[in-house]
C-alpha cells in the first residue's frame, strides 16, 4: 500500500460526497484521461468538468464502503464502493427520472501521476441500475 495514494484517493471521493468540485478537479492532472462506464473516453480537466456538471445535474450521490487497493509505488490504484444515489432529473437516453434511490456496487481504476489522478475509470453494472430505477 501506498499511503500518500491512499490519501489523495480518499481526499478524492471526500470531495465528491462534500460536492465540492473545486477540491475534487484540482486533484486531476489537466490532461486526466476519463474513461467513462459503459461509453467511451474522455480527455482533459475540462472534459471531466463538464461531465460532473451534467452528473450533478441528474444524480445526487454519496460514496460509501471505499475500499482502496495500491501498488507499492503508487502510480495505480484500484477502488472499490458503493454508490447511494437518487435519480433527479431524467438523463437523455436512459429511463424517465421520478426521485427513484438506488444502491451500485462499482469500482474505479486509478493511474497517478505527481500526486494527481492522471486516468480514472469507472466500472459499474448500468443494466443493475436500470433495474433500479424502473422496479
Amino acid at each position: 500500500m501506498n499511503q500518500a495514494t491512499e490519501k489523495l484517493l480518499q481526499d478524492y471521493y471526500d470531495a465528491f460526497n462534500r460536492q465540492d468540485m473545486t477540491a475534487f478537479l484540482n486533484m486531476l492532472t489537466d490532461d486526466v484521461i476519463h474513461d467513462v462506464n459503459q461509453t467511451g473516453r474522455e480527455v482533459g480537466k475540462e472534459a471531466f468538468s463538464q461531465f460532473m456538471d451534467r452528473m450533478n445535474a441528474h444524480y445526487k450521490e454519496q460514496i460509501v464502503d471505499i475500499s482502496i487497493t495500491t501498488n507499492d509505488a503508487g502510480d495505480r490504484a484500484a477502488v472499490e464502493f458503493t454508490v447511494l444515489g437518487e435519480y433527479l432529473s431524467t438523463d437523455e437516453g436512459l429511463p424517465e427520472a421520478a426521485g427513484q434511490t438506488y444502491r451500485l456496487p462499482a469500482g474505479a481504476f486509478f493511474v497517478i501521476r505527481d500526486g494527481k489522478v492522471a486516468r480514472i475509470t469507472n466500472y459499474y453494472n448500468l443494466e443493475d441500475w436500470i433495474a433500479q430505477v424502473t422496479g
